[in-house]
């Protein structure tokens, strides 16, 4: 990210807010849905947002349901995640007594005790009773106070207290989170040189083993006591996450299913089963049984503290006071539970130490080279060719176009990007389309981050008949992206069918193209669709390539419009009425399991063979000629 200020950050990233003069309501949704959007980096269509801002709202503005990954075979699934924003912009807050007064009402109305909602407000209020009714230890419902500033160390306090209430009336899945702008833009940068947190206690076991390394055990009860003390110093637990590779995976915290069981089923042998975690900090400085830690990160063990932080966070600050034997008996055995630990102090002039050690440390567990390779080579290495051969910014990290605009602001002389991609949302236009994935792109995130199974087959998919995987596949699915947006799919469309169907018509256009390809003829390889995408869509889309989107949206219009024609979504024996949870089906496509729309396909690639009423050759024609131009012969890379 370029080297600027907060005050400049705030400033861009706060205009999309203010656009146009929109009424307090509009401007308190966009700040609401914006901040949240980037913070649990909902750059898709999966996740369901529900924004209920105004009277009679219950005091939630905006809610956000995040479902969990299934874990894989005799594992338990993750849980589901209910997100419900208060949304604090400008003048809306006002403090310590904001946190409280809004804090209570919005427990009040999860709680079943506030009438007088609007429609919206008791729709969803239904849903959230009945999804602590049926909430297991894996679920969660988190209290998200969205503010412009972060909160002070006074406020943070008064969160405490939110806590304390929650989690005495709603239990234990109850837990209370900060977002402001600075927590974005904390995200893109790092703590700057010389700024210093702590020291932070940490109470250990260890043996000072020379070269500033200290090796032993802490309890689990201390560990999570020092990420208790370094969030309230921060406002921000991930901060002490940002060496971590696994961190890109952003903010919904996902856990590991066997770490949960092992510290809820056996506790004391938690030291037994895990690797253990390594921390390194400026200043290391031992006093009476603790080591003050100072500026630390976990640089390995992000998914074993999280898991930590989640599941003692509920079991030992529940809020109740009554006794519970089981409890009780739990603590005891949690008493003698450790996780292995390893302390190295690594000045801040010793980056290329504590790189080596983020690599080393990780090598040994599920983060695969891959994810090294994805953050410092190829994410990097696209988002310079987009912005050197298309004068394209892709953004690569939470909130970087905002920070990208306020640099080009205060620096008028440098480049001035006027388009922006993200990363991560072509690769899932390239999986739905290119590889005939829409309902695992629609569904799913993991299989598209580094280390992910798709994400891996589409970097190595050299096979002898196609190219490696380039910026030119990136720019072309940028451009189908872009014509989404101008044919109005994803959220907020005027056709109800094209609301959660973005997916499905990148899989339906490639389709389509797939056809007139074979008239070429090109082989049905994927460097081959991507030149094809950019003969009919680059660098602006071609009358021809808009006809041909036309047709396909048009299909999915037909396909999802339910009580329209025999070859209607509902139509499919494989439908059961959830139409949101059909379209994130794993099987989309496939004849077997979509019938209906393999031959509506057929049938509206036929379509395009009709000449026009005006004389004109026939689209199909058209796109042939587009295909077999000479520019198209000549691979994009050159």
């Amino acid at each position: 990210m370029p080297a600027q200020n907060y005050e400049a950050f705030k400033q861009e990233w706060l205009s999309e807010v203010t656009a146009n003069n929109p009424s307090p309501t509009e401007k308190g949704n966009r700040f609401a849905s914006k901040l949240i959007n980037q913070w649990l980096d909902l750059n898709d269509e999966a996740a369901e947002v529900i924004l209920c801002d105004g009277a009679g709202d219950g005091g939630i503005d905006l809610a956000c349901l995040i479902r969990g990954e299934d874990a894989g075979e005799g594992q338990l699934p993750e849980g589901n995640t209910w997100y419900v924003v208060q949304s604090k912009y400008g003048t809306a807050f006002q403090g310590e007594d904001t946190l409280l007064k809004e804090g209570r009402k919005v427990i009040e109305t999860l709680s079943g005790h506030r009438n007088n909602l609007s429609s919206l407000s008791e729709g969803l209020r239904e849903r959230l009773l009945n999804f602590r009714t049926g909430a297991s230890e894996r679920d969660r419902l988190v209290l998200v106070f969205a503010t412009v500033d972060p909160l002070t160390e006074s406020e943070r306090r008064a969160l405490e207290f939110v806590l304390a209430m929650g989690r005495s009336s709603l239990g234990s899945i109850f837990s209370v989170e900060a977002v402001s702008v600075t927590t974005i833009f904390d995200q893109l940068s790092e703590l700057p040189v010389g700024v210093e947190v702590g020291p932070v206690p940490l109470r250990a076991s260890v043996s000072d083993s020379g070269d500033g390394l200290w090796v032993g055990t802490v309890r689990l009860e201390d560990l999570y006591k020092f990420l208790c003390a370094y969030r309230r110093e921060t406002g921000e637990l991930d901060r002490i996450y940002e060496k971590n590779v696994r961190r890109y995976l952003g903010g919904r915290r996902r856990v590991n299913a066997a770490i949960r069981v092992t510290l809820e089923e056996k506790p004391e042998r938690f030291g037994l089963f895990n690797n253990g975690i390594t921390i390194v900090s400026d200043k290391v400085e031992p006093n009476d049984g603790a080591l003050g830690l100072t500026t630390p990160y976990i640089v390995n063990g992000c998914q074993t503290t999280r898991t930590i932080w989640d599941v003692l966070s509920r079991k030992l600050d529940a809020g109740g006071t009554g006794q519970d034997v089981g409890l009780e008996a739990w603590k005891l055995r949690l008493s003698r539970g450790v996780v292995v630990v390893k302390i190295v102090k690594v000045g801040a002039a010793d980056a290329l130490l504590l790189n080596e050690i983020t690599r080393y440390t990780n090598s040994q567990n599920a983060v695969s080279e891959k994810d090294f390779v994805a953050l410092n080579n190829d994410f990097q290495l696209w988002a310079a060719q987009m912005a050197e051969k298309y004068n394209i910014y892709l953004e690569i990290q939470r909130g970087g176009w905002d920070s990208q605009k306020a640099f080009q602001k205060q620096n008028p002389e440098t480049r001035q990007f006027k388009e922006t991609a993200n990363a991560f949302a072509l690769l899932k236009v390239y999986g739905a389309g290119w590889m005939g994935l829409p309902g695992l792109a629609f569904g799913k995130n993991p299989p598209f981050l580094p280390g992910g199974d798709v994400f891996h087959e589409i970097l190595n998919r050299v096979d002898g008949s196609e190219r490696p995987f380039s910026v030119s596949d990136v720019y072309a699915a940028y451009r189908l992206h872009a014509l989404a947006d101008e044919l109005g799919f994803g959220r907020g469309a005027e056709k109800p069918a094209r609301g959660t169907s973005r997916f499905l018509f990148y899989y339906v256009f490639v389709e389509l193209l797939k056809q007139m390809m074979a008239y070429v003829p090109l082989p049905a390889l994927q460097q081959n669709v991507s030149d094809s995408v950019l003969s009919l869509l680059a660098p602006k889309t071609q009358p021809d390539g808009r006809e041909l989107a036309e047709t396909a949206a048009d299909l999915i219009d037909e396909y999802l419009t339910q009580g329209v024609g025999d070859n209607s979504v509902e139509k499919e024996s494989t439908f059961s009425g959830n139409l949101n949870g059909f379209l994130k089906s794993e099987k989309i496509g496939q004849i077997g399991f979509t019938p209906k729309l393999r031959q509506l396909i057929g049938d509206y690639g036929r379509l395009l063979h009709r000449p026009s009423r005006s004389g004109e050759p026939a689209p199909k024609d058209r796109i042939i000629a587009k295909l077999k131009a000479p520019a198209n012969s000549k691979s994009c890379e050159e």
